[in-house]
């Protein structure tokens, strides 16, 4: 079965196409800049080659149309024609409480997509034209939403409501919905294959931390607290993102800079973070390079950035009443060794130990990085969403 997944931004596509009964990876590669002038597809060729190609892409439809010519094109096609793609998944960013799991797209589920509209501008938008450019190019193939909030679902209600009036909840839906959801099903299942052991029985925190970051409390399986809310916004220092901040800050801000709710949402979204702080760049690449030189709003920037990891991680382990296994993944967790040193060596109290020669030298590989005599298994394990969102493709198509 060849399932194609798309993840459909404001101005962008990525896309992955899965033969995924041999669990390879046929093609990949990304649409940017939609609807500017400087539109481009970048491709990645088996052996690893990008190639760019500039095509005139206003809208979605015609990147989609894009891609699909891409994968069926002499040059760089993988496939012979549209027919043999069998399913189409898409990453859908907010389901709101309508969604629990992944789910065949019907035109009830995108009239429910629609009404999240207001809890994910950006995103859910995006994502149905996305949904809708398909069923116009190939309107016989089956597609499946995989939503981002859907496995925080399971949180109880004492974790995810807001000490706000109980009646913005009932009026406006406003509670904890948690996002990157899919990246946490798939590390902590992943890590407790990759250890053998249960999964219905851990305690699990996963760490998804990159320029976009979130923890995720799991006990049997099941998402018991995520740090992320109603919005991305919530939670852990990102890249440009500013996570917990008082919310009275934000008032007094709105009152002397004269903001409005869009000033203060582009201040929250697009100027904080590790940009914000360090006044330098959203990439810990160059916040590392930086710090290297001397710079000390940089290393200002990556301490408030572990720190907040450290907060999080020690109050879950609380929530949990224990923790049997961390994981760290995403951009910074996978790849950073010094972020991950920072937030075990935090943790040492608790007996939680990493064999550190072993740590520094790892990057985006699956291991285990805690030591034997350590009290808590410590892994990296590299996310991979679209996998998962093709399997739960797989798995619903199937059942069809």
């Amino acid at each position: 079965m060849k399932i194609l997944v798309l993840n459909c931004g404001s101005s962008s596509v990525k896309y992955k196409l899965f033969d995924i009964e041999k669990g390879e990876v046929m093609a990949q590669g990304g649409v940017e800049k939609i609807g500017l002038k400087d539109s481009f597809l970048k491709l990645t060729l088996p052996n690893g080659e990008k190639v760019v190609l500039e095509y005139d892409m206003p809208e979605h439809r015609s990147a989609i149309r894009n891609i699909l010519n891409v994968l069926t094109s002499k040059e760089y096609g993988c496939i012979a024609s549209y027919n043999e793609i069998d399913a189409v998944g898409h990453r859908l960013v907010h389901g709101g409480e309508k969604f629990n799991k992944s789910v065949l797209i019907t035109k009830e589920v995108i009239d429910k997509v629609k009404e999240c509209y207001d809890l994910a501008p950006l995103h859910n938008p995006a994502n149905v034209t996305g949904v809708e450019a398909i069923e116009e190019l190939l309107p016989s193939v089956p597609q499946v939403g995989v939503f981002d909030t859907a496995f925080h679902q399971t949180m109880p209600k004492h974790a995810f409501m807001y000490a706000l009036p109980y009646e913005v909840y009932e009026k406006y839906g406003v509670r904890r919905y948690g996002f990157h959801g899919t990246s946490h099903r798939y590390v902590s299942r992943r890590a407790c294959e990759f250890l053998g052991v249960p999964y219905e029985e851990q305690k699990i925190i996963t760490c998804h931390i990159g320029n976009g970051a979130s923890i995720t409390a799991i006990k049997d399986g099941k998402s018991v607290d995520t740090s992320m809310g109603l919005t991305p916004v919530e939670g852990l220092m990102m890249g440009t993102r500013s996570g917990d901040v008082d919310a009275g800050a934000l008032t007094y801000l709105m009152d002397k800079e004269h903001l409005d709710s869009a000033g203060v949402a582009n201040l929250v979204n697009k100027k904080s973070g590790v940009l914000g702080i360090s006044g330098i760049s959203s990439d810990m690449r160059d916040i590392e390079a930086a710090i290297a030189a001397g710079n000390e709003r940089a290393k200002l920037a990556l301490d408030m950035y572990e720190y907040r990891i450290i907060k999080y991680v020690g109050s879950y382990i609380a929530a949990l009443n224990g923790v049997d296994i961390i994981v760290f993944t995403g951009g910074v967790g996978e790849n950073q060794a010094l972020t991950r040193e920072s937030v075990t060596d935090n943790l040492s109290f608790m007996g939680v130990k990493i064999d550190k020669e072993l740590n520094a030298g790892l990057r985006g590989k699956e291991c285990l990085i805690s030591t034997p005599d350590s009290t808590v298994k410590v892994v990296v394990i590299p996310t991979d969403e679209e996998l998962m969102i093709a399997t739960d493709t797989r798995d619903i198509i199937t059942r069809q």
